[in-house]
């Protein structure tokens, strides 16, 4: 069985779109960073970098229990298991994990900076706001040009690298990102988004 440890962040999301898409079973554990639940000893036994979102699956590699943290490794590890979401063919393969790479590397780091000087930061800071509202632009223009070319991030098919994405991208009005100006990925987010096992997992934990 597995035990999902997360919050309604677009991290969070990542997995619980994953799970949802997989139609795989799971426990759910809300871990509540408003309140520094992950923090929590029980919490970090299992995600060493006090970070949601952790995943404890019992049946794992051998038979034997695996504890994962970090968003990417979690999402690699379930489409491998179950054969899903990442493509067989080593080129193919590759690319899905270089771009599931750039946003775990770039885009959500950067976008999370926006937020943080836009929304969070206890000063105003001008200079943190401008750098990364400018980045965050900046990576929208790398995935709208990659989208010309691209149906989804790693090709023709749907796949983990879009998962990554897609919560990212659905805070677009959080990080000051006006969607008309990136054609390509408002056509990606749209077709994304009439997924039911997207839509389920994009409201995971609120309605569990």
């Amino acid at each position: 069985m597995i035990d999902l440890y997360t919050f309604g962040t677009p991290n969070g999301r990542k997995v619980s779109i994953l799970l949802e898409e997989l139609a795989v079973p799971y426990n759910l554990h809300v871990v509540d960073i408003g309140k520094d639940e992950q923090f929590a000893p029980s919490f970090l036994a299992i995600a060493p970098n006090n970070r949601i979102p952790a995943l404890v699956d019992q049946d794992g590699p051998g038979g034997k229990r695996i504890d994962i943290f970090e968003s990417g490794a979690i999402l690699i590890y379930l489409a491998e298991k179950y054969g899903k979401f990442i493509p067989a063919d080593p080129h193919a393969r590759m690319e899905c994990i270089k771009w599931l790479m750039w946003q775990m590397g770039g885009f959500g780091p950067m976008l999370g900076q926006a937020h943080h000087f836009l929304r969070a930061a206890k000063e105003d800071v001008p200079y943190g706001k401008a750098r990364y509202v400018a980045e965050a632009k900046r990576l929208y223009g790398v995935m709208d040009r990659h989208l010309v070319q691209k149906h989804f991030m790693a090709g023709d098919e749907y796949s983990i690298a879009d998962i990554a994405c897609y919560p990212w991208v659905c805070r677009h009005e959080w990080h000051q990102v006006d969607l008309a100006g990136y054609p390509n990925v408002n056509r990606w987010k749209k077709e994304i988004s009439n997924r039911d096992g997207v839509a389920r997992g994009m409201v995971v934990p609120n309605n569990r």
